[in-house]
C-alpha cells in the first residue's frame, strides 16, 4: 500500500518540473554562464584600448575563465575585435576558441559603426548595427578614428598576453568584491547565478515581457517556479 501510494505521489509531483522550453545556461568551455551583450557593447565604447577592454570584458563574464581579445586593423577603416578564450595560451585565436567579435567601420570623418556577433556557443547572438558620431561620450579606442591624424595602430594584431592572465584575475576579483551586488556565488559545476536581465546569451538584447520568476540574492534561476505539489495521506 505504502509502494503504491508513493507511486501516486511521484506521478502528481513531476509534471510541475517540466523542463523549461528556453535553458537560461550556455555551455562554454569550463562553465554554464552567460554573457551580457549590451555590456560588452558599453565596455566597447568606454575602452580606452586593447588591455582596457580586456579587462573590463573579463570583469563583465561571470564565469573562471579570462576573456582575452584581439584587435586588428583589416585596413584604414574597419576594425575587427575578437573576444576568445586562451585554452592553450598561446595568445593567438583559434577558431573553437572564439567568443564573440566587433567590427568597426569607419563610414565617413565623422560617423562610424559598429556590430557585435557571437561565435562558438554564442553563434546564435547578432547585435543591431550601432552608430557612432564624433562628439559621443566614447573611450579612446573609438574616438582616436575621428582624429585628423588617425592611422591604424593594430595591422599587425594586437593579442592578449597569456601573461597578463593573473593581473586580469587580480582585477576582477577586486571587481567583484567591490561590486558584490552583481555578482552571487557560483556553484560548485562552474554555473554562475549573477543577477543579469533577460538578454542574456539571447537572441536580441531587449528585455523578455514574460514575468519574472523566483530569485535568489538578485538573480534569477534557470528553472520554472515549481508549484504546489499535491500531498497523499496515508491512512493506517
Amino acid at each position: 500500500m505504502l509502494a503504491s501510494a508513493t507511486a501516486v505521489s511521484l506521478s502528481l509531483a513531476l509534471p510541475a518540473c517540466e523542463v523549461p522550453s528556453r535553458d537560461r545556461w550556455v555551455t562554454t568551455e569550463n562553465a554554464n554562464v552567460d554573457i551580457d551583450w549590451d555590456e560588452v557593447g558599453e565596455a566597447y565604447k568606454a575602452a580606452e584600448g586593447p588591455e582596457d577592454l580586456e579587462r573590463r570584458v573579463t570583469e563583465i563574464y561571470t564565469g573562471d575563465e579570462v576573456i582575452s581579445v584581439a584587435v586588428q586593423d583589416l585596413d584604414e577603416k574597419t576594425q575587427v575585435i575578437t573576444g576568445f578564450f586562451d585554452g592553450n595560451a598561446d595568445g593567438a585565436v583559434a577558431d573553437g576558441e572564439k567568443i564573440f567579435s566587433i567590427k568597426r567601420d569607419l563610414k565617413t570623418s565623422e560617423a562610424a559603426q559598429y556590430q557585435i556577433e557571437g561565435h562558438g556557443h554564442y553563434s546564435h547572438y547578432h547585435s543591431p548595427i550601432w552608430d557612432i558620431a564624433m562628439g559621443m561620450m566614447v573611450g579612446n579606442m573609438i574616438s582616436s578614428m575621428f582624429l585628423p591624424t588617425y592611422r591604424p595602430m593594430y595591422l599587425t594584431p594586437y593579442t592578449t598576453s597569456p601573461m597578463r592572465r593573473d593581473a586580469l584575475v587580480g582585477q576582477r576579483n577586486t571587481y567583484r568584491a567591490q561590486n558584490p551586488g552583481k555578482f552571487a556565488k557560483s556553484s560548485q559545476s562552474g554555473r554562475s547565478y549573477g543577477s543579469k536581465g533577460s538578454s542574456w546569451g539571447s537572441r536580441s538584447s531587449t528585455p523578455s515581457s514574460s514575468p519574472r520568476r523566483s530569485s535568489f540574492g538578485g538573480g534569477r534561476f534557470g528553472l520554472r517556479d515549481r508549484g504546489a505539489r499535491q500531498r497523499i495521506r496515508l491512512e493506517a
